[in-house]
């Protein structure tokens, strides 16, 4: 029980692997606030699974590109718990496009939920934190992809490199307060939406993987859990990759990026 008595938000965490994450705190006996977008059912069923085992859980149905709603969940925390000791900055979304069909609308919608979600979110746990006085961790979910630059992804990459920035940045700021900020990016992670935009996903990804497999969401688990306790305690601006090697090897799935564009519904 790493997290006990541990009050934890996660955004995102109604699939993939902001919801594993979420199960993973709470088995380690962390109180976690489960944050989508209103009216995903998926989100409530995340919520009944961690009741069922035992653990506690809330919904906070709250659209995180909005400086507006971000504040006014915080408020809630305030009001409700008094604390928090953990923030995932999981919500983002990927924005497939070609290059040249890249428009002002994907570019705002992207970085005015990976980017600005993470800030405003970030700022508002610190205040809290620091608040409180004993200080926590913020853990931003990049990808692989601000180092290996995949093709039809130029917003999405884009805001994962902003991301790690200003998680270094972040850290220095927040570091007399005792609060930690660190980021780890997923490689190939089978998740709903990469199996849904391409069947084959996994054989497409799985042959340029050095580990030769793509990776389950249930494996961030771990990673996640470490950065949240005090198993990490002077571990603070660190970035690294949970990808199987991939950011070793750096091949890419040409068919996998084509079939993804295609069926993500973009331009």
């Amino acid at each position: 029980m790493r997290l006990k008595n541990k009050i934890a938000l996660v955004t995102g965490a109604g699939k993939g692997i902001g919801k594993e994450i979420a199960l993973g705190y709470a088995a380690e006996g962390a109180t976690v606030i489960i944050n989508d977008l209103p009216g995903m059912d998926y989100a409530k069923q995340v919520v009944g699974s961690i009741v069922k085992m035992g653990g506690k859980a809330e919904l906070y149905e709250g659209d995180m590109s909005k400086v507006a709603e971000i504040r006014k969940m915080f408020a809630y925390i305030r009001q409700e718990y008094g604390q928090l000791d953990i923030l995932v900055n999981n919500a983002g979304i990927t924005g497939w496009s070609d290059f040249f069909d890249t428009d002002e609308a994907l570019f705002d919608k992207v970085i005015g939920l990976n980017i600005k979600g993470t800030l405003f979110c970030s700022i508002e746990a610190a205040r809290l934190m620091k608040e409180n006085g004993k200080g926590g961790s913020i853990i931003n979910i990049s990808s692989i992809c601000s180092v290996l630059s995949v093709k039809n992804l130029i917003c999405y990459s884009t805001s994962k490199g902003g991301i790690e920035a200003m998680s270094k940045q972040m850290a220095v700021e927040l570091a007399p307060f005792k609060i930690r900020v660190n980021t780890f990016g997923p490689g190939p992670i089978n998740t709903e939406r990469n199996l849904n935009e391409d069947p084959e996903y996994k054989e497409n990804w799985g042959r340029v993987v050095p580990m030769q497999r793509t990776g389950e969401p249930e494996e961030m688990i771990g990673p996640a859990i470490f950065l949240a306790s005090d198993e990490s305690s002077y571990v603070t601006g660190q970035l690294f990759y949970v990808d199987g090697g991939w950011s070793v090897q750096g091949k890419f799935a040409e068919d996998s990026m084509d079939s993804q564009l295609k069926n993500s519904g973009a331009k």
